[in-house]
């Protein structure tokens, strides 16, 4: 049977996006630092789910006793990659009133009349939450360099501004994690055709996203300038290797479960004399 123990390298290590980190290296196949197969990852998610369901209880009583701290989960991939599996699957047994869940999708008329960063702002986590980006202030820098929608000028302005956004999130005591789910080209192909063959499945599918599949070297040479641009001691990325969907949840489980214990969450001690209250409880 699986344990945390048999993590060889915690993912926190292995897929750390670090000096002179090259997207291309990343084979989508493999499951670094995890020797186990299929079975024993999805033994292992489910072992670990109350240990990070009660992590996440602790970060949100804490806040009602004055605690700042709380985490913000960035989820960016393409499309496919498998960002709803992880919402499902490894956030699932959270306390959802300790959970704050963004899906962005294409920015609305009124939101497009601000500056990029607007609408995110608005969906940061308060203290004791878990945030949860699916997609996030990155489309504004990577599908603009993409469709060059933007000139080299205002996507350095971006970079800076995200960096500058991400520092003010970390000061406040969000603990930020970037996930890439990185899949490949030809996996994405399997997951496309997969919906169009499941009619439960076609609700998911979006024309766009074969559009959009045309540009695959494009969006690997934007992720990595984001990357570059992006990655920094406080808000660091993680290139997860995602065509296995098991070893990408157990992946992004583990890179919870080491934030919070580094949180050193504590439950908050009773303002109130426990034996009297229980004295009144017994006689009531």
């Amino acid at each position: 049977m699986a344990s945390l123990a048999e993590f060889t390298e915690l993912p926190s290590k292995s897929l750390k996006v670090g000096k002179g980190f090259k997207l291309a290296d990343v084979d989508p196949d493999a499951t670094p630092g995890y020797p186990g197969n299929k079975a024993d990852g999805e033994t292992l998610l489910e072992e670990l789910d109350d240990k990070l369901a009660d992590l996440q209880e602790r970060l949100f009583a804490e806040s009602k006793f004055g605690g700042t701290k709380r985490v913000l989960l960035i989820l960016q991939g393409m499309d496919t990659a498998g960002k709803g599996g992880i919402v499902k699957h490894v956030l699932g047994a959270m306390d959802p009133q300790g959970v704050k869940f963004k899906s962005f999708k294409a920015p609305t008329p009124e939101e497009q009349a601000y500056d990029f960063l607007w609408r995110i702002e608005k969906e940061v986590p308060a203290a004791g939450m878990l945030g949860v980006f699916d997609r996030s202030h990155y489309e504004d820098v990577l599908i603009h360099k993409v469709h060059r929608w933007a000139d080299p000028k205002e996507l350095e302005r971006r970079y800076r501004a995200i960096n500058e956004f991400e520092a003010r999130q970390v000061s406040v005591g969000t603990r930020v994690i970037k996930v890439m789910l990185h899949i490949s080209n030809e996996e994405q192909k399997e997951r496309l055709l997969a919906r169009l063959d499941n009619p439960a499945k076609h609700w998911k599918y979006n024309t766009g996203d074969l559009k959009e599949r045309a540009f695959w070297d494009d969006y690997m040479e934007a992720y990595q300038a984001a990357f570059d641009a992006t990655n920094s001691d406080h808000a660091p990325w993680y290139a997860v290797p995602a065509n296995k969907k098991w070893y990408a949840r157990i992946a992004v489980q583990q890179l919870l479960l080491e934030a919070l214990q580094e949180l050193e969450l504590e439950w908050p001690k009773a303002e109130f004399d426990v034996e009297a209250e229980r004295r009144l409880v017994e006689r009531s």
